[in-house]
């Protein structure tokens, strides 16, 4: 198991010094979050690139849906090149409140998940290289050969985890089938009252278990594949049963990411975060 930490609150230049200073001290992987007015998460990952070497940079979350897919994949090929090939991008539907809504109206979740589709695949497409063509129902692309980027370090593409949100007891899942077709899931359950973290062993087992089926039916069983829970450790933000990482790991998880979300905007929560 590997083990990350997410910033919840920090400028550009606080971000790149807490990334370095979790690389001295081991971590594996340091993650900010999108915001649509704020703070830039590519470019903020871009200044932590400079100032670090070995730990990997990334978003927990991207909401994929409200991007133009080439716009995001300039920003992820760009911080890619920039690291060295240290770049992952945490994908899902997105949490809409008034930070997203002040600017821009909620399409609706249907027609995110559609969108976060087709920006994903023109995301591969483009990252894999021309010619790369693409007709979908809300963007489209036709191949080009003005003034192209290099290739990322990482092919075909800088890897992708994706939310999966479980249904216990249906038998269509389309969101677990979305995490099957990337490289790594975000495991989530939905209950009537909304969707929550995966709690306990046996609903990870499960979630896995899907997913597994769904990549053996891809064709996609033996390729490397993540398994990321957003946990705490101290329990506040998410209490898993058993509270050890060496549980999990053994349940199949692959990455242990610290996510204090409930820290303060402040000084004092970013004092908690170093």
């Amino acid at each position: 198991m590997r083990f990350g930490f997410v910033v919840p609150h920090a400028d550009a230049r606080e971000f790149a010094e807490i990334a370095a200073l979790g690389e001295r001290h081991g971590w594996d992987g340091v993650f900010t979050w999108e915001a649509v007015f704020g703070v830039h998460a590519w470019a903020t990952l871009a200044a932590a690139a400079m100032v670090t070497e070995r730990i990997r940079l990334g978003t927990l979350l991207s909401p994929v849906a409200r991007w133009r897919p080439w716009d995001l994949a300039s920003a992820v090929g760009t911080v890619d090149r920039l690291s060295g090939g240290r770049v992952t991008m945490s994908v899902g539907l997105g949490a809409v409140h008034d930070g997203w809504t002040a600017f821009e109206p909620d399409e609706g979740r249907s027609v995110r998940a559609q969108k976060l589709g087709e920006c994903l695949a023109i995301y591969d497409g483009l990252l894999r290289g021309q010619p790369f063509g693409y007709e979908g129902q809300y963007f489209s692309v036709r191949p080009t050969e003005f003034l192209l980027p290099a290739p990322p370090v990482q092919r075909p593409h800088p890897p992708v985890w994706v939310v999966g949100a479980w249904v216990p007891g249906r038998d269509r899942q389309p969101s677990l089938d979305r995490a099957a077709r990337w490289e790594g899931l975000l495991p989530g359950v939905i209950e009537a009252d909304g969707q929550r973290h995966v709690r306990s062993l046996d609903e990870l087992a499960e979630i896995i278990g899907l997913v597994r089926q769904r990549r053996e039916a891809l064709g996609r069983g033996a390729e490397p594949y993540d398994v990321v829970l957003e946990a705490d450790s101290t329990g506040e933000f998410v209490q898993l049963d058993p509270p050890d990482p060496a549980s999990w790991a053994a349940a199949g998880a692959t990455w242990w990411v610290e996510s204090w979300w409930t820290l303060p905007h402040s000084p004092d929560g970013l004092a908690e975060v170093r």
